[in-house]
């Protein structure tokens, strides 16, 4: 097996922090994107080298196997526990440990630091549990409103998932069976997804509630009226009482964001108020204020 430089695919040195790690991953994950690059053989390829990458050096466990064993890191548990074997088969008085590995059924690796010594089963093979992938899928915070359906790429395989409304920023879903395959019939890894999903221009979410700003007209302010407000779900009409204030917070219960797994049940939607100051004015509206000016003086 070559040996690949997952320190160097990811740009970072071997001394780079859990924090370095994410962000250099972040990175070149949105560059590399199947969903940014259709077409392009190459980028998928980069694409999955950098999932690969952060797969193993995200992982404590497995970039401290990866430091110390380099390319056949997967195997060091083969490693230790035969290296324990052999310590206790080379104790004094004890027959030499005869058993082999009965055609190549462990690693290249195990058989060249052992030759074929290590098994007591004859015949019998180790099986191995598949790697687990990793992958990041970015979502339009109009998309996780919905439950509905996504296309992964992932080492050149299509993989169709349900993504349920109300999915969090930063959460991860895991899907069995869709990580690497097993060896010596051993089961497949499964397939983490960590979603990204920004604040939407015009909405700021904060759990399962939504935030925003919308500007009415001096008149309407002082006068109250009727405005229509813009909504994830459509558009709504909302009361403007007189005189309201600038800053004025109002609340739409059960117009936030849907909960997770929680169908049927919304947040709220909080709406804070900007009063827009007339430009422009005419003679006569600055009459007009002069005089209403006079009176609340």
């Amino acid at each position: 097996m070559e040996f690949i430089d997952y320190y160097k695919i990811l740009g970072i040195g071997k001394d780079a922090s859990d924090k370095e790690i994410r962000n250099a991953y972040r990175k070149l994950a949105r560059k590399y994107h199947p969903d940014l690059n259709p077409n392009d053989k190459e980028a998928n390829k980069k694409f999955q080298q950098v999932n690969e990458a952060n797969e193993v050096l995200s992982d404590p466990e497995k970039r401290k196997k990866y430091d110390q064993y380099g390319k056949d890191w997967k195997h060091a548990e083969e490693f230790e526990r035969a290296s324990g074997a052999q310590r206790t088969y080379r104790q004094p008085r004890e027959e030499p440990f005869r058993g082999d590995f009965g055609g190549g059924h462990f690693s290249d690796f195990f058989e060249a630091m052992f030759g074929r010594q290590g098994s007591s089963d004859r015949g019998t093979q180790v099986r191995f549990r598949g790697e687990d992938f990793h992958a990041e899928l970015q979502l339009s915070l109009r998309d996780a409103y919905q439950t509905h359906k996504q296309t992964l790429n992932v080492n050149g395989k299509k993989i169709r998932i349900t993504v349920p409304a109300g999915i969090e920023n930063g959460q991860t879903i895991r899907i069995r069976g869709h990580g690497g395959p097993g060896i010596n019939g051993g089961p497949d890894g499964d397939l983490y997804i960590t979603f990204d999903i920004p604040n939407d221009p015009a909405f700021k979410r904060e759990g399962s509630d939504l935030y925003t700003t919308k500007e009415i007209g001096l008149y309407t302010a002082m006068l109250g009226g009727e405005i229509t407000l813009d909504t994830l779900t459509g558009k709504v009409k909302l009361p403007v009482p007189p005189e309201t204030q600038p800053g004025t917070k109002v609340r739409l219960k059960g117009q936030g964001f849907p909960r997770y797994r929680q169908e049927g049940s919304f947040g709220d939607l909080y709406v804070t108020y900007s009063v827009r100051i007339p430009a422009n004015l005419s003679e006569k509206e600055k009459e007009l204020l002069l005089e209403l000016s006079k009176l609340r003086d």
